[in-house]
């Protein structure tokens, strides 16, 4: 009787591993949240400042045209941040990586932190760019678990008897420093990546060294076979340039579908509810805004788990018409209480209701589903391109949340989210006519079918991933959801964007 293999297990130095990796994406999502709750003490900071500077404060319009910046240049930081990651990371590695852009952290929070005393919005505009740099650079396993719980810890600190005060909210905005120092602290207790020591290193010594430290055992000779595996048809797999996916026929359906699917993402409205709820409640008669807030960051989270066991068992598409289709009802609901609510208090119920459906229904599909569906459209050659455009796409998108949307909200008043329904409509349209299944599909298998609406059933069912260095085809037609799927201990330290 052969000896079994030992199973793939989580070990307890493969948890603080991951933990450790995940402090960066909990970053993420607290600088996402943490400028809802001080919304008020901001304003009011750029009144003073306009006041002691020029002897007259800003006018209304201008107090939110700076609010507004101040939010939204959080994304522009972004687009850097997630375009410079795949060449940081292919320089020094994944640890390395997170240690640097940690000094982007601590940059960021001590600019943001001294802007009170420094009597200068000017600096917190900068800290928010340099913060949203860093959060563009983050990277790790359970990227959107990390993200939502980071939110949530955002408003829970942001309450007006925590952090949230006209005095301490210059030491909220600050807080991210003490996750990128404990961060930096942890990462030399742990490995490189296996997969960069194997892959982009050849160094398959250290690689197995690292996965025996992981596992807890001494067999992992299947862990090296998989990734030597993908080593080599990443080394024959053509590399595809931005350039090739919006000339080349192959590429040209997927890069758009990738497109819109950020699109649908960011343009839901979601960063609208994440960046200003409070002000929403609020303007719905809640009597304690912040809580209600902190409500649907509870409901965030506890969705976000629940989409972590759904995505496996039912369709990519099929989630995401449903996410979108609650969240558009929800943007209906959202509309009635608004308008109605000063003729009927009890409506201000309704509007807690639809802020939670409208959250819960995000996590449901456009919050994970587009980069799953991404990710599936593409193999290696393609997808860092793809994977690159995409990210440029939804931090666009949020970018143009978070700068129009208080001022959407000026002139259209409790209608503003009819604007949100009208785009979360035409995003289902979109996905029900055009987006394909992805989930147990072969990568020849979806571009055989977008092969068929462009030219006919007789199209040859040649896929993008097909092309190889020389000509050649692919003999892997595995999709993503199909391949083994690899360790923690291997992709721990991986991105989305490289």
């Amino acid at each position: 009787m052969e000896d079994e293999k030992p199973k793939k297990t989580i070990t307890p130095y493969l948890l603080f591993c991951v933990s450790t990796a995940v402090i960066g994406s909990l970053q993420f999502g607290y600088n996402t949240g943490v400028i809802n709750a001080p919304e008020e003490k901001l304003r009011l900071f750029f009144h003073n400042v306009s006041l002691e500077r020029y002897g007259e404060p800003f006018s209304q319009g201008s107090n939110t045209m700076v609010w507004s910046v101040a939010v939204a240049i959080f994304s522009v930081g972004g687009m850097a941040g997630s375009f410079s990651v795949g060449a940081l990371v292919d320089k020094f590695g994944r640890r390395k990586s997170m240690l640097l852009a940690n000094i982007l952290a601590l940059l960021g929070g001590g600019l943001m932190g001294l802007s009170s005393l420094s009597r200068s919005f000017e600096m917190l505009i900068i800290g928010r760019l340099v913060i949203g740099a860093f959060c563009g650079m983050s990277f790790g396993t359970l990227h959107q678990l990390g993200v939502v719980i980071g939110i949530l810890i955002a408003q829970i600190f942001g309450l007006e008897s925590l952090l949230g005060s006209d005095l301490l909210w210059p030491l909220l905005l600050a807080l991210t420093i003490l996750p990128a120092v404990l961060q930096s602290i942890l990462l030399p207790l742990c490995p490189e990546s296996p997969r960069y020591l194997l892959i982009s290193l050849n160094k398959e010594e250290e690689a197995r060294k690292a996965l025996v430290r992981l596992r807890g055992h001494e067999d992992v000779n299947d862990d090296v076979q998989e990734m030597k595996e993908e080593g080599l048809k990443m080394s024959m797999e053509k590399k595809v340039t931005i350039l090739e996916l919006f000339r080349s026929p192959l590429y040209r359906q997927p890069i758009i579908i990738a497109i819109i699917l950020q699109l649908s993402q960011q343009l839901s409205g979601i960063n609208a509810v994440f960046y200003y709820s409070t002000g929403i409640f609020a303007t719905a008669g809640v009597t304690q805004p912040i809580y209600a807030t902190i409500g649907a960051g509870v409901v965030n989270t506890v969705f976000t788990v629940v989409s972590l066991f759904l995505v496996e068992r039912a369709g990519r598409r099929t989630l995401h018409l449903i996410g979108l289709a609650g969240m558009a009802v929800s943007a209906l609901l959202m509309t009635i209480s608004l308008a109605l609510v000063k003729t009927n208090q009890a409506l201000s119920y309704m509007a807690i209701v639809a802020v939670f459906g409208f959250v819960a229904s995000f996590e449901m599909g456009p919050g994970p589903i587009p980069w799953f569906i991404v990710a599936e459209l593409f193999s290696q050659g393609p997808r860092p391109a793809a994977m690159a455009v995409s990210g440029f796409s939804n931090w666009t998108a949020n970018f143009l949340v978070g700068l129009g949307f208080p001022k959407l909200a000026e002139v259209c008043g409790a209608y503003v989210f009819l604007i949100f329904m009208v785009l979360l409509i035409f995003f289902f349209i979109f996905t029900y006519l055009r987006v394909p299944e992805t989930k147990g599909r072969t990568f020849d298998e979806i571009a055989q079918g977008f092969a068929a609406r462009a030219g006919g059933k007789s199209a040859a069912p040649v896929s993008p991933e097909a092309v190889l260095v020389g000509g050649s085809q692919s003999q892997d037609p595995a999709p993503m959801s199909q391949m083994k799927k690899w360790p923690w201990s291997i992709c721990l330290w991986e991105s989305n964007d490289v």
